[in-house]
């Protein structure tokens, strides 16, 4: 039996490209939840919470990119730590609006920089014209992979 093939040089170094991301990201998502006790999501959860009191549980799934119903199994999460409050508005019961406890303004007072993660502000920082090649080239790549799901793309990293 024949030694399999290795790859070809330019999907090699795609390769290593790809671990390098990952070992960056993995890395801040420990440091993060070293230093805060809560994961990278939801610090980023917290810091627009932060920047944007009294946000509805929608606008901050939109914000994070992520499904409502994941932004609300998260919301409970850092409820129950005492991190965030619910309020209902009072003309409107149906209306929740959130808002950060002064524990949860601290823990995002404290936490590890970028508070939207390493990759977010990453890909935030390229250009209009990079992103679209990109996001291009890793539908092309998406396509290849049998085992995809894309329901993946509504969840935070850290819950992949």
């Amino acid at each position: 039996m024949s030694p399999p093939t290795p790859p070809p040089p330019a999907a090699s170094e795609a390769l290593r490209q790809f671990r390098v991301i990952f070992g960056a990201v993995r890395q801040h998502f420990h440091e993060v939840e070293k230093a805060c006790g809560v994961s990278s999501a939801q610090i980023w959860a917290l810091s627009a919470l932060r920047d944007t009191p009294g946000m509805k549980v929608s606008e901050l799934a939109q914000a994070l990119s992520i499904h409502a119903s994941t932004a609300s199994n998260m919301l409970d999460k850092i409820e129950k730590a005492g991190l965030i409050r619910r309020e209902r508005n009072s003309a409107d019961q149906r209306v929740v609006r959130l808002y950060l406890t002064e524990a949860g303004l601290q823990i995002v007072n404290d936490a590890p920089r970028p508070l939207t993660g390493i990759l977010t502000h990453a890909l935030s920082n390229l250009p209009e014209s990079t992103l679209a090649r990109l996001n291009d080239d890793l539908r092309q790549l998406i396509a290849q992979m049998d085992t995809a799901d894309v329901r993946d793309a509504q969840k935070p990293l850290t819950d992949i």
